[in-house]
């Protein structure tokens, strides 16, 4: 077909050598500045984003830490190294090792360490074994488990003061209930308070009473990844319950049963809130003969009560090395542990 005569197109073809499409290729390719701006400022934030976020996420534990863990922790040895009282803490006079070599002549101190190593071991051995016991008869299918597994975790949810002022009147000398059970059976009634192992064995028991289910959940959550093969190989081989308990439960239990026994004792080193209240005399000497006084209680008695924040610090200091120690004798443990299996 041809076009009629004076039909003239709205667009005629560019001429063949001049490149019509060019310019318009070219224009879509270069990009626009600003945009280019915008994308190179977009890729930098999400670098600084990838790289300075989990930094930013843990923060804030850095910042509560340095305020309330590490502040206090230097402020306290410089304390120890000073003559200071609570009344003008900004008043300091230096004194050396003076207070850390005066704990070496006070018998309160040595009579306090060893009334937190006795009643560590009082509580820690039975509540440990009393707790395995639990644990491994809670391993087993029994009606209504979630029940018990609570139950045995009330304790620890029970404040401390309202735990040990309970169990104060429980141990009264003249009407305690537990005087009056020894009544039943024919018993003197015994002065817990004012005797030094009974009054140890009464702040134990609270230890005992509280700490117990805790650590019967985590004995029985390491229970429960024990491989039921080595339980169905040695009901084959014939052995009871008794026998799989002592040769397949405790040696599968030995890392968690030395992270508890360290737990436990550094919670028996720091032992505070249990010997003070049991006092219904409301001191902090541990009864009338510091029978039952540990470095908790003394170094409160020492700081807040004989306003001696030097010595107190000297005493705070001393209890983080003996912590720093059994730290070091669980790695040691944890690591003869390790070449063993």
């Amino acid at each position: 077909m041809t076009a009629p005569s004076g039909f003239t197109p709205d667009t005629a073809a560019p001429p063949a050598g001049q490149g019509g499409a060019a310019p318009r290729a070219a224009t879509a390719s270069t990009p626009d500045p600003a945009e280019q701006r915008r994308r190179d400022r977009r890729s930098r934030r999400y670098r600084w984003d990838v790289r300075w976020s989990p930094y930013a996420f843990v923060a804030p534990f850095f910042v509560f830490f340095a305020a309330f863990g590490l502040f206090p922790l230097i402020y306290t040895g410089w304390a120890s190294l000073h003559q200071v009282e609570l009344t003008d803490p900004t008043h300091m006079e230096w004194a050396g090792w003076h207070n850390f070599s005066r704990l070496w002549e006070d018998e309160f101190f040595w009579k306090a360490l060893r009334n937190t190593f006795t009643i560590g071991v009082i509580s820690t051995v039975p509540q440990l074994m009393m707790a395995l016991g639990i644990a491994h008869l809670l391993n087993y299918r029994l009606r209504a488990s979630m029940f018990f597994r609570v139950a045995i975790l009330t304790p620890y949810a029970t404040s401390v003061a309202a735990a040990t002022l309970v169990f104060a009147l429980l141990f009264g000398r003249d009407y305690g209930m537990i005087n009056w059970v020894l009544g039943l059976v024919g018993l003197d009634g015994i002065d817990w308070q004012n005797g030094t192992w009974t009054s140890q064995i009464a702040v134990s028991t609270i230890v005992i009473w509280r700490w117990t289910g805790y650590n019967a959940l985590i004995y029985l959550a390491a229970m429960q990844a024990v491989p039921n093969d080595l339980y169905e190989s040695a009901a084959l081989d014939g052995a009871s319950r008794w026998e799989q308990f002592l040769h397949v439960t405790i040696p599968s239990l030995r890392p968690t049963i030395l992270f508890t026994v360290v737990v436990s004792t550094i919670g028996a080193t720091q032992l505070f809130g249990e010997p003070l209240l049991f006092n219904t005399a409301g001191t902090a000497t541990g009864g009338a003969d510091h029978q039952y006084q540990t470095l908790g209680l003394y170094m409160y008695e020492q700081g807040w009560v004989n306003l001696h924040l030097g010595r107190a610090s000297a005493i705070a200091w001393t209890m983080f090395l003996i912590l720093l120690l059994i730290a070091a004798v669980n790695a040691l443990f944890a690591r003869r542990l390790r070449k063993s299996q």
